[in-house]
């Protein structure tokens, strides 16, 4: 109840906003329209009888004026008479379609009653005859982005970042939007489309945090370690409590071979926050790759303690029985891996060299040849994943 009334103020603020600029518009033109420019005076001073009187004056004479239906359908939101309203607002658009305040009046009142497929095209063709109508900008905006959250919510990620793309099309400076969409490109693997709406919300909102750490995220997903090392950094700055941001830029570094380095971050991110897993995993590599693997098992094993599905941790576990001749052992982590994330392309390869070791060449083949699909995947996803500027993008499917 309380959004409810919470809508029907907001629509009433932005119907009565429209409605001084009406008053102006009329009371610019010849003494015919003297009445109805009166009558918006009335209406924004809150006395809807009189008001009334003056626009069925006007009807009384011209029954298909169109300016006149259009206020005494703001009269009747006010009145709560919503059914009445619509009537009015779409036979003002049929008899004067390119009246912007129709169209923005019609969609407001959509909105207000739970319409919003019907409120989005009324509110588009508004703004399209007036982009001045901040009413219905604002609304409609507000629209696709309270849309596109719902959309991530129930995981539609495509139809989120849809709304987004047309959000970012009616706002072009609103960081909000910038950013929410650089998520929505991020959560989709669109690269490149997250760094530019990340680098524009940082250009409006100097040092948001979180569009730094996107930005970062983007660069880290096109593999370019130093530029992502460089947002990390910057994060960390800004947070230094957050010991994400730490492990984050531990990442990058270790990518960048800078191990000793990297080796500082996770344990400053651990330091941080004790009770985590993924530093401890990404310690757990560090060893693996310098063939400490008791070491490595340590920090590995203390992160399966804690997630005993992470798959990453298992595969490295996998992997540090398999330099130690332990091929059973490795077989099992290796297997637990898989099962909890059949997409894991170096549990599936480790298995593979497991299972030859162990002299059973059938099962080798078919995780090796799994392996080599996952890999052959990945490259035709960079191939062919489509950038949402392009014609014909995800844009398209906005409802």
């Amino acid at each position: 109840m309380q959004l409810h009334q919470e809508k029907f103020r907001w629509l009433c603020a932005s119907l009565l906003a429209a409605t001084l600029t009406l008053s102006a518009q009329l009371f610019a033109e010849d003494a015919a329209t003297t009445r109805l420019s009166h009558a918006a005076q009335l209406l924004t001073s809150g006395n809807l009888e009189r008001a009334e009187n003056e626009i069925q004056a006007v009807l009384r004479l011209s029954p298909d004026e169109y300016r006149a239906l259009d206020l005494l359908g703001v009269i009747r939101i006010l009145q709560h008479r919503t059914t009445d309203a619509e009537e009015l607002f779409r036979r003002v658009v049929e008899i004067k379609p390119d009246f912007a305040s129709g169209h923005a009046h019609l969609g407001l009142l959509y909105l207000q009653v739970g319409r919003p497929k019907q409120a989005i095209p009324e509110l588009r063709e508004a703004v399209g005859l007036d982009s001045a109508r901040t009413d219905a900008s604002d609304a409609l905006l507000h629209t696709w982005r309270e849309q596109a959250q719902a959309s991530t919510a129930a995981g539609d990620s495509a139809t989120a970042l849809a709304l987004l793309v047309d959000a970012r099309k009616l706002a072009p400076n609103n960081p909000d939007v910038q950013f929410e969409l650089g998520m929505a490109a991020l959560r989709m693997s669109l690269w490149q489309d997250a760094i530019e709406a990340f680098q524009r919300t940082l250009q409006l909102r100097k040092d948001d945090p979180m569009a730094v750490w996107g930005l970062g995220r983007a660069f880290m997903g096109q593999s370019k370690f130093e530029e992502a090392r460089d947002q990390f950094a910057r994060y960390v700055v800004i947070r230094p409590d957050d010991s994400s941001g730490h492990c984050s830029l531990g990442m990058t570094l270790a990518a960048l071979e800078h191990s000793a380095d990297a080796r500082a971050q996770f344990d400053q991110s651990i330091a941080l926050a004790p009770a985590q897993t993924e530093s401890y995993y990404r310690l757990g590599l560090l060893d693996l790759e310098n063939k400490d693997l008791d070491s490595a098992e340590k920090d590995l094993r203390h992160a399966i303690e804690r997630d005993p599905k992470q798959s990453g941790a298992l595969a490295a576990m996998g992997r540090v029985e398999f330099e130690r001749k332990h091929f059973s052992e490795a077989a099992a982590f290796l297997r637990q891996a898989i099962d909890n994330d059949d997409s894991l392309r170096v549990a599936h390869y480790y298995l593979g060299l497991t299972y030859s070791r162990m002299g059973r060449k059938p099962e080798s083949d078919r995780e090796l040849e799994k392996a080599t699909q996952l890999e052959q995947e990945e490259v035709e996803k960079q191939r062919t994943i489509f950038k949402i500027s392009d014609p014909g993008s995800v844009s398209a499917q906005t409802p």
